[in-house]
């Protein structure tokens, strides 16, 4: 089978998957806005295959499909790579097998035989063709001018969805994320905690959390103000996000307490990543007027076994170790004053 058939690029290719990446789109499940769009594709224009697609830096990634069983195409052989690279116009092709460029296309060359194609790309407001919304049919077809007219308008729908999509990920963001520091709030802790005990009881992989309480940081905060104290905050969740892996989640709870969700993390690795905690924060912080502040932490860990019912238990076997830390533990940082 060849597979030889020229894949353009278009010139601002960085930029274009950057916007796509900007989307958070691919690899996510069916949503209802675009499955309905490739419904009103397919009736409107009575093809039997219709497609929100996606164009990735390697493969064209359908976000909706209809009368296709796979979920991705090698971008080389992607009739979608030929039309975003005219983002302003629908690219129709009446018969495949008749067009130069697609004639030994595996697609149109072997099964399934495809013969006609029309696509509209999706542009971005400034311009970018993230992908195309197409449709699709094992026989030729002609198309009139109002129907490219029709598929464009169809692709501007697909372009609002997404800028609807984006914007609600942003708002959710910003009500899981804390205003001064930037980390995760508690609503994000509990969150993503719920979901890592949903998988580990699933999957039986263990995972940890890390909660922790800053020592010395109410004389900071004491004398020298709350300015300092919220520098102080921002510096320590700094360093911490330092530390954590991708995947894991960091919060601040309130004040100057914070938690980290392990995934798929035991005890043994909560201890290793506690001992680099208490190292990396006891480090002296400058702070923007000259001074320089010392503080400590405690950590109080519990990692998730078959016996621990509930977030809410876990998580108080975490606050348990934490104050035993507190009031046991004799080599933390002492609660030191200000530096001035």
């Amino acid at each position: 089978m060849s597979t030889s058939v020229d894949c353009p690029f278009p010139e601002n290719e960085p930029l274009r998957l950057q916007a796509v990446r900007s989307y958070e789109i691919l690899d996510t499940d069916p949503e209802l806005e675009f499955d309905a769009l490739t419904r009103v594709a397919s009736h409107t224009f009575s093809a039997p295959i219709a497609v929100v697609a996606i164009m990735d830096a390697d493969r064209l990634w359908f976000k909706s499909k209809l009368g296709l069983h796979i979920p991705e195409l090698d971008r080389k052989i992607a009739f979608c790579a030929h039309a975003i690279v005219r983002p302003r116009e629908a690219m129709v092709i009446p018969d495949l097998l008749s067009d130069r460029r697609f004639a030994e296309n595996p697609l149109v060359a072997n099964a399934p035989y495809l013969r006609f194609y029309a696509g509209a790309p999706i542009v971005d407001p400034t311009g970018l063709a993230l992908g195309t919304i197409a449709v699709i049919d094992t026989q030729p077809h002609s198309f009139s001018d109002a129907q490219r007219d029709a598929l464009m308008d169809l692709s501007t729908l697909v372009v609002t969805a997404l800028q609807a999509r984006r914007r609600a990920l942003e708002l959710q963001r910003l009500a899981m994320t804390d205003h001064l520091t930037g980390v995760g709030n508690r609503v994000q802790f509990e969150k993503a905690l719920a979901a890592e005990l949903s998988h580990s009881k699933r999957a039986g992989t263990p995972f940890s959390i890390v909660c922790m309480d800053l020592d010395g940081f109410k004389p900071v905060n004491d004398a020298l103000g709350h300015a300092a104290g919220d520098e102080v905050l921002c510096e320590v969740s700094r360093r911490l996000s330092t530390l954590v892996r991708q995947g894991d989640v960091l919060a601040r709870l309130g004040g100057d307490e914070f938690a980290i969700v392990m995934r798929c993390a035991d005890q043994a690795s909560a201890a290793a990543l506690s001992e680099r905690i208490v190292n990396t924060v006891r480090q002296p912080v400058a702070l923007s007027t000259g001074q320089t502040v010392r503080i400590g932490v405690s950590v109080g860990l519990a990692t998730h076994i078959d016996g621990v019912p509930s977030a809410a238990a876990l998580l108080a076997r975490a606050d348990r170790a934490l104050y035993e830390a507190k009031r046991g533990s004799r080599d933390r940082p002492a609660a030191p004053s200000p530096t001035l």
